[in-house]
């Protein structure tokens, strides 16, 4: 079991990833915009990280940068689960340092495959 952070600002979207992530095992704390997201990242230090894109104050883009530049924080993957689905975007977050891309809705194989993949290589 792992503790995997949630950042969406979307309530559904943040209800309907966190029942996911419970159902296959894992524990969630959950922050609801990029900025809680970071301090999130640094307060909790989870084992994965799943970022929404398209969120006030802070993008998905920007806090995931964020993570990954700070020497607290650099070590834990962060997956970006998006409804942005141009490869460009795709390309723009892992020059972010995103681990992965998952476009909304995500398949819940897929996503589990890519946390399970993510996890085992810590």
């Amino acid at each position: 079991m792992a503790r995997i952070l949630v950042v969406d600002d979307s309530p559904t979207q943040l209800a309907n990833l966190v029942r996911l992530l419970e159902a296959n095992g894992h524990a969630t704390v959950t922050a609801d915009n990029g900025m809680k997201g970071v301090e999130m990242a640094e307060k909790e230090q989870p084992d994965l990280i799943l970022m929404d894109v398209v969120m006030p104050e802070l993008n998905g883009f920007q806090a995931t940068r964020k993570i990954t530049k700070n020497p607290k924080t650099e070590h834990i993957p962060v997956v970006l689960v998006t409804t942005k689905d141009q490869e460009t975007d795709k390309v723009w977050g892992e020059r972010q340092g995103a681990s992965g891309y998952i476009t909304k809705p995500p398949n819940e194989q897929e996503l589990m495959a890519k946390i399970n993949e993510l996890l085992a290589a810590r």
